[in-house]
């Protein structure tokens, strides 16, 4: 049957037709996006998409959403779009439909996906394992984390909110990071370390320790300086950053005591060539006397366009299987 999976952001909404059969996605239309600032409602960037779309739009829905999942009311962390469950079927002329938080998406993808939308960063270069527990972890506006449990040709998804655990500091530049932020924040989670808007705060910290003045930018500005290599300063953000995510992704494989970690999200494709370069590898086995069995844990970056969208309809071939 075919789906209309959506996959909403703090600045976006991308559409796309998928084809679901038995539990899994066949597949998937390219994307339409809409930016959430010039739509109201979901209802009204939907019906936009129809119009886009140039013909009847499928009467089911697969929606994955950057916010915590209840039956009521979910206000989007980022964007100010209000949803509630038990209208969709009247808002948007579903019969059927899925929600789920967009990280759980994420996790359907990885589960889904064949080996080759997955590129080795560190570990042993192996496919995801057939059994066992796999971390998700990607940094964007926030930092998501979920884990996929795979079991005797089936899985499950358990989203967290891991992104918002207590970050752990390595060094003195860290140490300083840290105390930076708790000017601003009482505690210093994850996600303010390793999410794209962190790389502010890391650019900052780095001036301040170097006496260098430099002028207030945006987080989309230091990225572009980054990964262009056009300021010294911000490339070694950028590395900073990568170091960074490293540790973090480590921690979170030991808390869930995974067999293999997946890096996803918008930001963790375009660090593609840089987590390859970077000490990521490095200060994800860096855990003391656990050393040896981080050496062991896969890590993969998924290459997939798409993953929110593929696994909103992934989520919904899994509810709805026949």
């Amino acid at each position: 049957m075919e789906v209309v999976a959506v996959d909403i952001g703090g600045t976006h909404a991308r559409f796309a037709v998928a084809e679901v059969a038995e539990g899994r996605v066949v597949s998937l239309s390219e994307p339409i996006t809409q930016k959430v600032a010039e739509h109201p409602s979901l209802q009204l960037a939907w019906r936009a998409f129809g119009e886009q779309l140039g013909r009847p739009v499928p009467k089911a829905a697969a929606i994955a959403v950057a916010s915590p999942i209840n039956n009521d009311l979910i206000k989007l962390t980022n964007n100010p779009w209000i949803i509630r469950p038990q209208l969709i079927p009247d808002r948007l002329g579903a019969d059927t439909w899925t929600l789920v938080n967009d990280f759980e998406a994420i996790g359907h993808a990885v589960a889904q996906l064949e080996d080759e939308a997955f590129l080795h960063l560190c570990g042993p270069d192996t496919a995801l394992p057939g059994k066992g527990s796999i971390t998700v972890c990607g940094p964007g506006t926030g930092l998501g984390v979920a884990q996929v449990f795979r079991h005797g040709g089936g899985y499950d998804i358990i989203a967290t909110e891991g992104g918002h655990s207590d970050f752990a500091p390595l060094d003195a530049i860290e140490d300083a990071l840290v105390k930076r932020l708790r000017r601003t924040y009482q505690r210093v989670s994850k996600e303010r370390i390793v999410a794209g808007p962190a790389i502010v705060s890391i650019y900052e910290t780095l001036a301040d320790l170097e006496g260098v003045p430099v002028p207030r930018l945006d987080d989309k500005a230091i990225w572009t300086l980054a990964l262009e290599g056009k300021d010294s300063l911000a490339v070694a953000a950028l590395d900073r950053f990568c170091l960074s995510l490293g540790a973090v992704a480590g921690d979170l494989a030991l808390g869930h005591g995974p067999a293999a970690v997946v890096i996803a999200g918008g930001l963790g494709l375009r660090l593609k060539d840089h987590l390859l370069q970077s000490g990521f590898g490095e200060r994800f086995v860096a855990k003391g006397r656990f050393r040896s069995l981080m050496a062991t844990i896969p890590v993969k970056l998924i290459t997939h366009p798409q993953p929110g969208l593929y696994g909103a309809a992934a989520a919904f071939a899994q509810e709805h299987a026949q």
